[in-house]
């Protein structure tokens, strides 16, 4: 579903931006899964959706790491909530396997889509490492890819969009020329609209309570489109394209 009020009509932008992990990359999943082979091992039952709070809590307090390094040292937090042994392997475990994190169903095909239309951008708070494994996943639909290694600094600090403001201005666009495509309120959607960019909002806990492994936000912000998976927002480009 979209908004009936959007700032622009889809066929207005040269770019898209895209948060990666949590929009085209089912990280919560991966935790889940990661989570669900150790307390298998060791016959424990641990609930996924409260772990997944106890990691987000974890996740920011200082010196947790960059993500998904941050696995480990939050495994640890993890692992005393729910009596998993806390090993150096089973962090390593973790890491792994959100490294290893699969596409959501649709993030593919959407992109492809997507990249008939545009230049797509990824902006994600992941290591560089991990990013090209996940870009691998999703069939290198990148133009341009900035990680938390590019950067120096996560979303929504301003100064990683503006580092991406400047690459696009190289190109000869603005920020006026992106669609910034995000799930994350409190990292893309908040400071998107702050900055002045067109927003969509891939709601991807629509089904869901909660904020899962994604800090909650001070405030909601209303998105420019509103979308429930990324497909939705391909199929909506096409439409606004070929009519």
């Amino acid at each position: 579903m979209a908004t009936e009020t959007a700032v622009k009509p889809l066929t207005a932008f040269s770019y898209v931006t895209f948060d990666v992990v949590g929009t085209l990359i089912d990280f919560e999943g991966a935790i889940k899964e990661g989570l669900a082979t150790i307390a298998a091992k060791e016959g424990v039952d641990v609930d996924g959706e409260a772990a997944l709070s106890v990691y987000r809590d974890a996740r920011y307090e200082p010196g947790a790491g960059l993500f998904p390094d941050d696995l480990g040292r939050c495994y640890s937090r993890i692992a005393a909530a729910f009596g998993l042994p806390d090993t150096e392997e089973y962090r390593q475990l973790m890491i792994d396997t959100v490294g290893e994190a699969k596409p959501f169903p649709d993030s593919a095909e959407a992109m492809a889509k997507l990249k008939a239309r545009y230049k797509l951008i990824a902006m994600t708070n992941a290591r560089r490492w991990a990013f090209e494994k996940y870009a691998d996943k999703l069939g290198q639909p990148f133009w341009a890819g900035f990680t938390t290694d590019d950067t120096g600094c996560e979303k929504p600090n301003p100064d990683y969009f503006q580092q991406v403001f400047d690459y696009v201005a190289k190109d000869g666009g603005s920020k006026d020329d992106i669609l910034h495509t995000a799930q994350s309120q409190y990292h893309d959607i908040g400071i998107s609209r702050e900055l002045g960019m067109t927003n969509a909002w891939i709601q991807r806990r629509h089904a869901q309570n909660g904020y899962g492994g994604t800090i909650e936000p001070k405030e909601f912000t209303e998105p420019d489109y509103h979308f429930h998976a990324l497909i939705e927002l391909a199929c909506a480009a096409e439409d606004a394209f070929e009519g």
